[in-house]
């Protein structure tokens, strides 16, 4: 049986200081035959143009398109009372997050969008007997990831279509902390998040998927130079700056800091 291995990144959120070691990480591997972004590569963080500049680079890597990349095509900010992830349009915090969202945009420029725009909605491989969907959150949404019913009704209809398939593995970014469930064929998988981790453990995360005759998921978390991020974001002050000054730092959502 073959046997492939994917390197996977995360909701980097514009945070170049975790996607450079992330991508040092992976380099040090040999045995890579895929890199996965999962999405969300912009936005909050203080780097999206050298972020930006960094992933353009990158050989054989397959994009997923986030909320946050398709935020970027849709102009959420030019709605009558933008909101997102069902947030209250009136709530401060979301004001901020949105602005947030105009400032990255300005910062991209014509060719983030472009960029985003030939990202995928999902990615399937199948190596052997083994189906492998990578998605941001989900294949029918990108801003909530699939319950267990859900993915188990999801694996239910693929299989009617390839009967041959003994493992169905999906695997998918957005929670920003990890996730490992499995029921029955079915295994789902999150490492976290590469730039902006909500797991109260402040460091980046990369993942090794390899599939050959087993199934082996290796989550590397590591130290990147925080203090930089941090101190680009106070150089910068995107809005909601110093509430993501705190996310870097402390790896939660507080935002009564």
């Amino acid at each position: 049986m073959s046997t492939k291995t994917f390197a996977i990144l995360t909701d980097i959120h514009s945070n170049l200081y975790a996607l450079e070691q992330g991508l040092s990480i992976i380099e040090e591997r040999k045995d890579v035959d895929q890199l996965v972004c999962l999405g969300d590569c912009f936005a909050l963080g203080p780097a999206p143009k050298e972020t930006l500049a960094l992933l353009k680079g990158l050989d054989n890597c397959i994009f997923i398109r986030g909320n946050h990349d398709r935020y970027l095509i849709e102009k959420l900010w030019e709605k009558e009372q933008p909101s997102l992830e069902g947030m209250d349009p009136y709530d401060p915090i979301c004001q901020a997050i949105v602005a947030n969202e105009e400032w990255t945009a300005a910062q991209l420029g014509q060719e983030g969008v472009d960029f985003a725009l030939e990202m995928h909605v999902a990615h399937r491989e199948i190596i052997g007997n083994v189906l492998v969907e990578f998605t941001h959150a989900w294949y029918q949404r990108d801003d909530q990831p699939p319950s267990m019913e859900e993915i188990m009704n999801w694996r239910n209809h693929v299989k009617n279509s390839h009967p041959e398939i003994e493992k169905f593995i999906f695997v998918h970014g957005h929670i920003h902390t990890p996730r490992h469930e499995t029921e029955e064929d079915l295994t789902i998988y999150c490492q976290g998040a590469t730039g902006l981790p909500f797991d109260e453990t402040p460091k980046g995360a990369v993942a090794f998927l390899t599939v050959g005759n087993s199934v082996e998921w290796d989550v590397v978390r590591y130290d990147y130079d925080q203090d930089a991020t941090v101190n680009l974001l106070e150089e910068r002050q995107p809005p909601f700056y110093s509430n993501l000054q705190n996310t870097v730092r402390y790896a939660t959502i507080n935002n009564d800091q």
